[in-house]
């Protein structure tokens, strides 16, 4: 028997195979996904059974139903929009900051050798330092105002983009710089063409790193004799014990968290389109 006769009978058993196929998962609709909240849920009824049974005070952590309430309080009065206004200006602003340094100085880092032994050790030991303990100095260095905040952030950010731009570099298949140079590509048109597209995977998802440690960074930044933002709003909670106000506070952090790793995570399937198409083959 020919191949193509073996496969002519072969695609007639699975056309007549009586067996149910499994449904794909966008077949099952839009609550495909119920089964991942059944737990959160649990967990937000226990805690509000335990706080109107009086078993978690309210001093020490605010009922869900409260928290709700005064969510919908802060957005009434038009406190939680300004905070959150803030906030965003000063993630965008060191992010940016922090995005093109690190990404630049891994360019440098990556490309050559002697960059490397320029760059690296110094980024190395920066990496090692605490956020708390620049505090100080950029408060002598930049005074109390939006400065400090923003290099904090822009800090934070550069290392996770730094460390997976440069490995992403390094990470390169060598075989496609012997191609770039049969084909006599100058050293832009080689790192244009292919050491930036074979490091973006790496660079994404120092991106994604990079984006979540931003959060955090703020949440100290904002610390720093704040009149306004989200920490500020939590910090000014805690003074009056406040939990349900600080709660939220922390809830909207979570909240843009996600919102800016889902836009990464968008991103990411949008460039990287060629990447499952060639493994898809």
């Amino acid at each position: 028997m020919s191949v193509v006769e073996l496969q002519g009978e072969l695609r007639s058993a699975v056309r007549a195979d009586p067996r149910p196929r499994p449904r794909s998962a966008s077949a099952r609709g839009p609550w495909r996904g119920w089964h991942r909240w059944v737990s959160p849920l649990v967990v937000v009824l226990l805690w509000q059974l335990a706080s109107v049974l009086g078993l978690l005070p309210a001093r020490l952590l605010a009922a869900p139903s409260q928290i709700a309430v005064t969510a919908l309080d802060l957005v009434g009065s038009g406190t939680l929009p300004t905070a959150i206004a803030v906030s965003l200006e000063r993630v965008l602003l060191g992010f940016a900051a922090g995005a093109v340094a690190g990404v630049g100085l891994a360019l440098v880092a990556g490309l050559s050798r002697t960059g490397e032994n320029a760059v690296d050790p110094i980024m190395q030991m920066l990496r090692a330092l605490p956020f708390f303990g620049l505090i100080p100095l950029f408060i002598l260095w930049f005074g109390i105002g939006e400065t400090p905040k923003v290099l904090l952030v822009a800090l934070a950010v550069s290392f996770p983009l730094y460390l997976n731009t440069f490995a992403g570099i390094r990470g390169v298949d060598g075989k496609l710089a012997e191609v770039a140079r049969t084909l006599r590509l100058g050293r832009t048109a080689l790192v244009r063409h292919i050491v930036l597209p074979g490091a973006l995977p790496q660079t994404l998802v120092g991106l994604r790193q990079s984006l979540g440690v931003a959060w955090l960074a703020l949440i100290v930044a904002e610390q720093v004799n704040a009149d306004a933002g989200l920490g500020y709003m939590i910090n000014d909670a805690r003074e009056f014990l406040r939990t349900d106000v600080i709660v939220v506070g922390l809830l909207v952090y979570s909240a843009l968290g996600l919102l800016t790793d889902a836009l990464v995570r968008l991103l990411e399937r949008r460039a990287l389109v060629w990447r499952r198409e060639f493994l898809s083959r």
